[in-house]
C-alpha cells in the first residue's frame, strides 16, 4: 500500500501551487476569506520538510504567486480588486522567506528558461525585459530567440467515462459521465465523485493493475461535481484535500 509522505492542512483555502522545476520546491498560495488575508508557504518535495508557512506582504488580500524559479517566489499584487491585471513583483527567497527584493514600476510577464521577463507598467508601449530572479537586476531586452518559455514537468489528468478503465475494480458507483484519470509508471491514477446513501463525495484512488493501493476521501457533502483534484509533477503526485489540506505521494519511492 502507498503511503502520503506529505500531510499539511492550512488555515483557509489553497488557491494556487507553483513548482520549481530546478529545485522541486512547492509554493502554496493560501486565502481566508473570513480574515481577507492571503499568505504564502513553501515545502521540499523531496524532503517533505516545511520551508516556512503563512508569509504575508503588507497587502492583506490583493497579492498573489506569479511564479517559481530556482529557488524564489515571485509575488505580485493586484491593481484593482475587481480586475485581474497585475502591478508590481516582490521576490522572496524560497527557503528562508527572505524579501530579495521587490519593484513596484514593473510587472511579470512570463518564464523563461533564463529567468522572469517583466516590463514597465510606466511605459504604454509595452517593452519586454530579461531579469536576475535573484536580484531584481534588469539584465537585457528579452530575445523570443534566446529566452525559451520554461517547459515545465506538471501533468493535469486527462478526462474519460469510467467504462471498462474502472468498472468492477473500486468499491464505489461512479456518478456522471467523466472521471479524472492519469497513468503513471505502474499506477493508475482515478479522480471520481460519488454517493454515499445520499451525500455526493470525491474519491481519489491509486490503482496497480486492478488492486487499489492507495484511497482518500477529497471532499464530502459537496453540492455539484468538483474540478480535478490532483496534478503529477515529476513522480509527485500532489493533490488537495478539503481545500485545505496539500498531500504529496512519491510513485518513484514506491515503483523501486
Amino acid at each position: 500500500m502507498l503511503r502520503s509522505f506529505i500531510n499539511k492542512a492550512y488555515e483557509g483555502t489553497i488557491w494556487h501551487l507553483e513548482f520549481d522545476e530546478l529545485k522541486d520546491t512547492l509554493a502554496i498560495e493560501i486565502r481566508n476569506e473570513q480574515e481577507k488575508q492571503v499568505s504564502f508557504s513553501s515545502l521540499e518535495l523531496t524532503t517533505g520538510d516545511i520551508n516556512f508557512e503563512y508569509y504575508k506582504t503588507p497587502e492583506r488580500w490583493l497579492a498573489g504567486i506569479e511564479c517559481v524559479f530556482n529557488g524564489v517566489m515571485l509575488l505580485h499584487y493586484y491593481k484593482h480588486e475587481s480586475g485581474p491585471e497585475h502591478k508590481a513583483i516582490i521576490a522572496i527567497d524560497m527557503v528562508t522567506q527572505e524579501e530579495l527584493w521587490s519593484n513596484y514600476s514593473i510587472a511579470f510577464d512570463h518564464l523563461t528558461m533564463n529567468g522572469p521577463v517583466a516590463y514597465s507598467t510606466n511605459i504604454q508601449s509595452k517593452k519586454l525585459l530579461l531579469l536576475d530572479i535573484r536580484t531584481g537586476k534588469l539584465l537585457r531586452s528579452y530575445d523570443e530567440n534566446t529566452d525559451k518559455v520554461l517547459n515545465n514537468s506538471v501533468v493535469v489528468p486527462k478526462m474519460a467515462s469510467p467504462g471498462n478503465l474502472i468498472k468492477g475494480f473500486l468499491p464505489v458507483e461512479p456518478v456522471g459521465n467523466m472521471m479524472h484519470y492519469l497513468n503513471h509508471n505502474i499506477y493508475r491514477i482515478v479522480s471520481l465523485h460519488a454517493f454515499n446513501k445520499e451525500t455526493l463525495q470525491q474519491h481519489l484512488f491509486v490503482m496497480k493493475g486492478n488492486d487499489i493501493v492507495y484511497h482518500d476521501l477529497l471532499n464530502t457533502d459537496i453540492q455539484k461535481l468538483q474540478p480535478e483534484a490532483f496534478v503529477l509533477h515529476k513522480n509527485y503526485l500532489v493533490y488537495i484535500k478539503n481545500k485545505s489540506e496539500v498531500k504529496v505521494i512519491n510513485l518513484k519511492a514506491a515503483v523501486q
